[in-house]
């Protein structure tokens, strides 16, 4: 009997344990990886979408991306693919982009040129 109230009491912590790490997981964020099409609609999101804090789309075959406050929590952390925009508006961001000759980065509206740059670059973004 008391192996038995030892295993329920062993799967009781592990379900409260698996559910607490999932709770303490960043929330999910407006902020996602989105694959643009063609139709206007999704042109106008990527317009309106320059106009954030950072705003970062593939233009090449693929960059690594890593967004997050600086000091504080990750924002995204993901292998874009060709087509795919990812946009940000915290006051203070923290960018490193995996292959700058693939990307196209807007800061504040304003297009930052990091193609050349060596792979992991990464600078900091703030909100006017």
């Amino acid at each position: 009997m008391a192996i038995v109230g030892a295993v329920v009491l062993f799967i009781t912590l592990v379900v409260l344990g698996g559910y607490f790490l999932y709770q303490s997981l960043p929330a999910s964020s407006s902020n996602a990886v989105i694959s643009e099409g063609s139709e206007t609609s999704a042109d106008a999101r990527s317009e309106a979408a320059k106009q954030e804090v950072v705003y970062v789309k593939v233009l090449g075959d693929s960059s690594d991306v890593l967004v997050r406050v600086p000091g504080g929590d990750v924002l995204t952390d993901v292998t874009m693919r060709q087509g795919q925009y990812v946009s940000f508006d915290e006051p203070s961001l923290a960018v490193t982009i995996g292959d700058p000759d693939a990307v196209e980065v807007y800061v504040n509206g304003e297009r930052m040129n990091v193609s050349g740059e060596e792979p992991g670059y990464t600078f900091t973004a703030e909100a006017p």
